[in-house]
């Protein structure tokens, strides 16, 4: 990749495959640490607090996703916009829509601060939690809610940096916020016995550490990504930008977690032992998707860098190279899980109920893996060919009305956790039939781009 604009790295030069693989790597191995992280509060607090406590932990996950997941919508659409102009080595537009996204981080920081912290307890209500982990289940999510512009503003900068092609430096600042909550889920559940109030205190800080060094990066460079306090506002035309390439992703994200905070709620149904395993099983899973998640990230910023230096020809390559191995490296993960989910699921809890409960989950999704893989990352292709709607809307009505049409339907009829497990295999391969069509339709007509 050859360097420009001082630290900007493009990726409309060079190998393709080494090219995506060195964007690609660091992202993956960042979010390794991340999901490091995340499961080592599930862990400590499983084997240290007990069962109940593991589900209060585990059974916020949908909400805290969907937090989560609409901002970080936004930060996708940004760093397409900014990939874009930096392509097109526009150097005053960079900055703008730097300064712009920077700007609508902090404003959905405040926002989402008071919105989590107020209404935690009424969404833990909606979805039926039981009486036996609603206390820890609202204090974990309020302390997290508390601290939650220390993700928003991580996921904002993290976008910015990833846009210039560097993803080098977000895997570093990945790294010390993972080492900072171990270190700190230990200290507070072990020496202070706060129990799950001190996993979310220590998730909290080591959020915030890692947006503090992404700043700090931001904030020493000499390029257009810099990042300068007299020059946040909102600039019109970015905006607007930004708005309509992360709203349907952030619209996407939102609908998804929402039927998946439905499916909870009906997991919630049955007992706090399946509610404990399966939330295990996702945590083991959420390892399973980091090659996905590290080729969605690469493919966007690829395809706009190239959309952007009008490439056609890489894009063309990069898309099908990134399709096709992430969607192999994800079935092969898969294949182990399902071989290994009794082992997996019992390093979280021993209670032969909770690891019955989350191999059964595990034995149904594990092999349809490729599936998943191969939806988010046509849908990362999309984004960075400006079609931001088609995901938006394959992904509502197939991982969203779906979901929800049959939980409320069969649902009610059968009341079996199999249900719930089955729903997501069955979805996530009438998406990517609907992906293969729309791709190929794309590929006969010459890969003709949104303007």
């Amino acid at each position: 990749m050859r360097k420009t604009d001082t630290d900007i790295q493009l990726m409309t030069e060079g190998p393709i495959p080494r090219t995506i693989l060195r964007y690609a790597l660091p992202i993956f191995i960042g979010y390794l640490f991340q999901q490091l992280y995340n499961t080592a509060d599930a862990l400590i607090v499983g084997n240290l607090v007990g069962s109940s406590a593991l589900a209060a932990v585990t059974s916020t996950g949908s909400i805290t996703f969907l937090a989560v997941g609409f901002f970080l919508g936004f930060s996708v659409g940004a760093g397409i916009v900014i990939a874009r102009h930096i392509g097109a080595a526009d150097h005053e537009q960079t900055s703008l829509s730097v300064h712009t996204a920077v700007t609508m981080g902090l404003c959905f920081s405040v926002i989402l601060t008071a919105a989590g912290v107020l209404l935690s307890p009424t969404i833990l209500r909606w979805m039926d939690t039981p009486e036996d982990v609603f206390f820890e289940a609202s204090s974990y999510l309020r302390i997290y809610f508390a601290g939650s512009a220390g993700f928003v503003m991580y996921n904002t900068f993290v976008g910015i940096l990833q846009a210039s092609g560097d993803s080098r430096h977000p895997l570093y600042y990945l790294i010390a916020s993972s080492l900072t909550n171990v270190v700190l889920d230990v200290f507070f559940i072990i020496a202070f016995h706060m129990g799950v109030e001190g996993a979310a205190l220590a998730t909290v800080i080591s959020q915030c550490t890692a947006a503090l060094l992404a700043l700090r990066r931001l904030c020493c460079r000499s390029d257009s990504i810099r990042v300068t306090v007299r020059k946040l506002r909102f600039d019109g035309a970015n905006l607007r930008e930004i708005v309509r390439y992360g709203l349907p992703t952030a619209m996407q994200n939102c609908m998804i977690d929402l039927s998946n905070m439905l499916i909870q709620s009906y997991i919630n149904s049955f007992s706090s032992a399946a509610m404990a395993g399966i939330g295990a099983y996702t945590k083991v899973e959420g390892f399973a998707f980091l090659p996905v998640t590290a080729f969605s990230m690469a493919m966007s910023t690829y395809i706009s860098q190239n959309r952007g230096g009008g490439k056609r020809d890489r894009m063309r390559e990069g898309g099908r190279f990134g399709l096709f191995w992430s969607t192999v490296m994800i079935e092969v993960i898969g294949m182990l899980i399902f071989a290994l989910a009794p082992v997996l699921v019992a390093a979280f809890n021993r209670d032969p109920e909770v690891i019955g409960y989350g191999v059964i989950r595990a034995r149904v999704c594990a092999l349809f893996y490729c599936l998943l893989g191969f939806s988010h990352v046509s849908s990362a292709v999309l984004r960075g060919l400006g079609k931001p709607v088609a995901p938006m809307v394959v992904m509502l009505v197939c991982w969203c009305a779906v979901r929800v049409a049959v939980l409320t339907t069969v649902g009610n009829l059968f009341h079996n956790i199999l249900l719930a497990c089955w729903i997501y295999p069955i979805t996530w391969g009438m998406s990517s039939l609907v992906y293969l069509i729309y791709l190929g339709r794309i590929q006969r007509a010459g890969a003709r781009l949104a303007p």
